[in-house]
């Protein structure tokens, strides 16, 4: 399903800026610990890398089923029952929510990039608004994501209801 494949790219994406965040982590603990040095600019990287794990894993999360929800009673409910419940949370959790934020952040990230927002830090990074176009991004994915994990749960409903 091309749903599974672009969900699979963002999860590698993920895995490496996570490597990528691991090594600038270590970077600056040895470096500040055993050299004396430190850059302000690295350290800000590493929170950049951070929320761009967070945000592009939302999608990978709603991909491999490992999104919050309340398993306790979600558990011993039966294949029908589940998939219209993962049917319903898509359509009034889900998506409500990330329509909303990636149309409130999109003025934010053009209001960053039209005033050349860059870190208040002597020596931090330029270009602050490249972070921020990561939140309408990832939540405009995540409404891409939950299409496809909708109709994933339709035909589960629609398989499990034929089956009995």
């Amino acid at each position: 399903m091309f749903f599974n494949k672009l969900a699979n790219i963002i999860g590698c994406i993920c895995m490496f800026v996570m490597l990528l965040m691991i090594v600038d982590v270590f970077f600056n603990v040895i470096a500040r610990y055993f050299f004396k040095y430190g850059n302000v600019g690295l350290q800000e990287l590493e929170w950049h890398f951070f929320a761009i794990i967070i945000m592009l894993g939302m999608s990978y999360a709603l991909k491999e089923d490992v999104h919050v929800r309340v398993d306790v009673f979600y558990e011993g409910f039966s294949p029908k029952t589940k998939a219209l419940i993962n049917m319903l949370g898509v359509i009034f959790f889900i998506l409500p929510i990330a329509l909303l934020v990636s149309w409130l952040s999109f003025d934010y990230v053009v209001e960053a990039y039209e005033s050349g927002e860059g870190s208040s830090d002597p020596g931090g990074l330029p270009y602050r608004w490249i972070i921020k176009a990561f939140i309408p991004l990832s939540f405009y994915l995540l409404i891409f994501f939950s299409i496809g994990y909708f109709i994933k749960h339709l035909n589960l409903y629609i398989a499990a209801k034929k089956r009995g």
